[in-house]
């Protein structure tokens, strides 16, 4: 087989029907389209069930949700003794050591259970008994 034999496989290239250009097409006028009635006009609303009562009507709507806001990962004080005395503790290294799964929008130091070692720990927030305990440990706690 030479580079000037090759062709397109047979019915792989399809030419697009042109609906609406004349009677003669065959597509022509109505468009293929019929006469009248709603799958003749142009749109249907999304989510239109046919005069019955949209599943979005129906489902129940409660409260508010906030479009701005903020979902922290949480982690406790007592997981942060997998870190060697010293260290400096970052939501990189959180995730390596697989204390955080995903970080979401930062992550949040929470005061549940103790700190035995003198830590760095760097996060978006802390809670105020968090920073408390970091702190009397001999560590620091810096926000992000």
């Amino acid at each position: 087989m030479k580079l000037h034999e090759l062709k397109p496989a047979e019915g792989s290239r399809q030419v697009r029907n042109r609906v609406g250009r004349g009677t003669s097409s065959g597509n022509g006028k109505t468009a293929g389209r019929g006469q009248k009635g709603q799958k003749a006009r142009s749109k249907v609303r999304l989510g239109f069930e046919g005069g019955q009562m949209p599943l979005f009507r129906r489902m129940p709507k409660r409260g508010f949700n906030n479009i701005n806001r903020k979902e922290y990962a949480i982690v406790n004080l007592e997981t942060l003794n997998k870190f060697e005395d010293g260290a400096e503790v970052t939501p990189a290294l959180m995730v390596e050591a697989g204390i955080v799964k995903n970080e979401k929008d930062g992550i949040k130091v929470l005061g549940n259970g103790e700190l035995n070692k003198k830590l760095t720990v760097k996060a978006n927030k802390f809670s105020a008994s968090a920073k408390a305990a970091i702190e009397a440990a001999g560590g620091q706690a810096e926000v992000m």
